[in-house]
């Protein structure tokens, strides 16, 4: 595990969690990202949807490691007559997944409102078993409920809040016995680690085998992280998580090495690259298939026409899309298959 600085993963990793990012509100996010980039000594390029991208070093068939940066969430779709707020998700957002969270209205004026996801009706001692009974639904019963004295839709519009303003989760990160706690560990947990590959790399003075980039990449959420990639591209590593079930193999604790998710299978000869430079450097892994509900940005850039192979590896996390839980140890292992896979 050669330099896993698990002080600067978790800093770095909690800086970013500090940085609302719903998919679409990019650019705090780009920014900071950016800006550890270059403190910690390369020179960042941002696309111009939003995005950064980093010549880690190497010569030759370049490979394109990526993390997203952008988060699940919700968006304003109606003010409701009472002044609460009608919700949408971005992303893959569930209500029951997220009733009772505390978010932030950020509105198209600058402004942010606190405010909580709330059941309609909100009380179970005063409400018949329809509340206890019935699924929480974001078009019918479900809404926002902002912390402010409003009454009306007009007393809502008058704060500058309107459709189509994006509502951010808080994370609520904590960490016990080496377990991870928080939303969003999918993926900025996987972008802690690229950065601890990148702080690595130039501390130590190594050079990759091969070229790298490394893409911190926003809109996997929604599909087209990474529709663009740098035109030399060959082979492209996703960093994403590695959801946990009764039928999967993995688990908190291991690096997961995808074989397959709910498109198609990762390119055979990459993953089994990836299989050999694990065994070889002795990373607890396993190798896992996520169907049906599961893609990660390599998806995105072989359905965009890249002619590129492309592979995936992540921590296994449960929980996924909701309050999610990890280990250090599987950030650790994500950590090792990646600098296993590009060391000299």
């Amino acid at each position: 595990m050669k330099h896993f600085d698990e002080k600067y993963l978790l800093k770095a990793f909690r800086e970013m969690l500090a940085i609302d990012s719903t998919t679409g509100q990019f650019r705090a996010a780009q920014e900071w990202v950016a800006g550890e980039t270059e403190r910690l000594g390369y020179q960042p390029v941002t696309a111009h949807k939003g995005g950064v991208i980093a010549d880690l070093g190497g010569e030759g068939n370049p490979l394109v490691i990526s993390a997203h940066l952008d988060d699940i969430g919700l968006m304003v779709r109606k003010i409701n007559a009472d002044g609460t707020l009608n919700v949408c998700s971005v992303g893959g957002l569930y209500p029951f997944y997220c009733v009772g969270e505390n978010v932030r209205v950020y509105t198209g004026e600058g402004k942010v409102y606190t405010g909580a996801v709330c059941r309609t009706p909100n009380s179970v001692h005063v409400t018949e078993e329809e509340l206890r009974t019935t699924l929480g639904d974001f078009r019918k019963n479900v809404c926002v409920v902002l912390d402010m004295p409003v009454k009306t839709a007009e007393d809502t519009r008058r704060l500058g809040v309107e459709t189509g303003d994006m509502i951010a989760l808080e994370p609520r990160f904590t960490m016990s016995n080496g377990y991870i706690k928080s939303r969003f560990v999918d993926d900025k947990a996987c972008a802690a680690v690229l950065l601890n590959v990148m702080k690595t790399l130039k501390e130590q003075g190594i050079t990759p085998k091969r070229k790298v980039y490394a893409y911190f990449a926003f809109y996997e959420e929604i599909g087209h992280g990474t529709t663009y990639l740098p035109p030399d591209a060959r082979d492209f590593l996703a960093l994403d998580i590695a959801p946990t079930g009764p039928d999967q193999n993995s688990e908190e604790h291991l690096v997961s090495i995808f074989c397959k998710d709910s498109r198609f299978p990762y390119h055979y000869e990459m993953t089994q690259e990836l299989r050999a430079a694990a065994k070889k450097a002795g990373v607890d892994y396993v190798m896992d298939v996520f169907t049906p509900h599961y893609g990660t940005d390599g998806d995105a850039s072989v359905l965009a026409g890249y002619d590129i192979r492309h592979a995936a590896i992540g921590p296994g996390t449960a929980n996924s899309h909701g309050y999610e839980r990890t280990h250090i140890d599987g950030l650790r292992n994500t950590y090792a298959l990646t600098m296993a896979y590009i060391l000299p």
